[in-house]
């Protein structure tokens, strides 16, 4: 069985405000997730559930048209194929869990969040 150690996870840069760290299993993909202030992730959906854990900051979520405000120590759930944005009102740091796997991520097929 794997050990991940966050220090060891590549880093990925997106954009000029949002980078990212990825660690996948058989079932689920778990995230670091960094947004700067003002940094805007696009209304995107796709087929995996999400799960959004603030642990530094404030977002602003677009939940299939209604606006939702999601702050430190909140865990906010995105059913399947919602279709959602984010706008950071805060520099902002979450982890993020996907089931099942973001194999968009993997394959760099992630476009909305690169522009930026």
């Amino acid at each position: 069985m794997p050990l991940f150690q966050w220090d060891t996870v590549r880093k990925e840069q997106m954009n000029s405000k949002i980078w990212r760290k990825v660690v996948t299993g058989e079932k689920l993909t778990v995230a670091q997730l960094y947004l700067a202030k003002d940094a805007v992730v696009p209304v995107h959906h796709h087929e995996n559930e999400q799960m959004s854990n603030l642990l530094e900051g404030a977002l602003k979520f677009n939940l299939d048209g209604k606006e939702v405000i999601v702050r430190k120590g909140d865990i906010l759930q995105i059913p399947p194929n919602v279709p959602h944005g984010v706008v950071a009102l805060e520099d902002t740091f979450c982890i993020e869990i996907f089931t099942p796997i973001r194999s968009d991520w993997l394959t760099g097929q992630d476009d909305y969040l690169r522009k930026g």
